[in-house]
């Protein structure tokens, strides 16, 4: 325990100190070259080693996956489009993009309109209250995924019909004599896939009370009260006043949100491993990776992932450059 709080620590100084010690180097390297080659090379200077990093953990890792895409399971040889003709038109593949579809349907729009509703009433509580209210709501953003997993576990928890019940559903359920079920089964409309969903809301919720509980505290009050001036109820003034200027923070945290929805992975991974019609991209990747051997369907899964990103980290950007012109 010690040698590895030993190493952590020593690990974080060696990385901020060396990051220093880089830099002073670099800066005085480039002094030595005169003032005008120095106002050239400077920028260049210190924004080299993130460039670097950029290229060589992120653009040539998603290179490779690329090229990983067109070949076999092993990668020794090419198979053109074979993995994408395959995934794409493989039933049980369609049903996990569907999945996925319906995760990117539900939870973001679920988690913002919970977080937007969450804010707008723990604002009008006194102030120790709405300290209290959002430090509970927000705890769970300080959970793991598996951790989060887990904790839900204790609620869909499921014993065969006549032994006591430890989930709490069940457990309810029990005392109106109904029940057992075993919930992670129940596939009709996808009910398996919205109970695990709500563990993602649970942790997510919190994140997005507070940045538009920020928002809102930061809407200029003559607005608010040049409207109940007119005569508007509360709740015109809600959603004709207030929700407009905080239309680029909803859209922040929807896209956030969206963005980890399209990643998700351990929620699924630790309760039903993709049983039950509940997989999801990012464990059959993991699946097709580790479990079954297959580099080509795996990397083909991830491609087809970063394909599905990018338009939303496009539009992203462009949202940021917008709200930044705007200012």
């Amino acid at each position: 325990m010690v040698t590895n709080l030993a190493n952590a620590v020593l690990a974080i100084l060696g990385g901020i100190g060396g990051a220093m010690l880089l830099f002073w180097i670099l800066n005085k390297f480039v002094e030595t070259l005169g003032h005008r080659w120095e106002e050239r090379v400077k920028p260049w200077v210190f924004a080299g080693p993130a460039i670097l990093a950029i290229g060589v953990y992120l653009i040539y890792p998603a290179v490779i996956t690329v090229q990983l895409s067109f070949a076999n399971a092993s990668s020794t040889a090419y198979v053109g489009l074979a993995n994408y003709k395959d995934l794409l038109t493989s039933p049980d593949f369609l049903g996990v993009l569907f999945n996925n579809l319906l995760w990117i349907l539900i939870v973001p729009a679920a988690t913002v309109a919970l977080g937007l509703g969450v804010a707008v009433l723990a604002d009008r509580l006194r102030p120790r209250g709405e300290k209290t209210a959002k430090t509970a709501i927000f705890l769970p953003m300080a959970i793991s995924m598996v951790g989060a997993a887990t904790i839900w576990r204790s609620v869909y928890e499921y014993q065969p019909e006549g032994e006591s019940q430890t989930g709490l559903l069940n457990a309810i359920l029990g005392l109106f004599h109904s029940g057992p079920f075993f919930w992670y089964s129940i596939d009709t409309m996808h009910f398996n896939s919205l109970l695990l969903m709500v563990i993602l809301i649970w942790t997510q919720v919190g994140y997005a009370m507070v940045l538009l509980s920020a928002a809102i505290k930061g809407t200029p009050e003559e607005t608010i009260e040049a409207g109940r001036v007119d005569g508007a109820s509360e709740r015109r003034i809600f959603f004709r006043i207030i929700v407009p200027q905080i239309k680029g923070t909803l859209i922040t945290v929807f896209i956030t949100v969206l963005i980890g929805v399209m990643k998700v992975f351990d929620i699924v991974y630790i309760t039903t491993n993709g049983a039950f019609n509940t997989d999801v991209i990012g464990r059959r990747f993991y699946n097709e990776l580790f479990t079954d051997g297959n580099a080509g369907y795996a990397a083909t899964i991830v491609v087809l992932l970063m394909l599905a990103i990018t338009p939303v980290l496009i539009y992203q950007v462009r949202h940021f450059k917008a709200e930044e012109a705007g200012r």
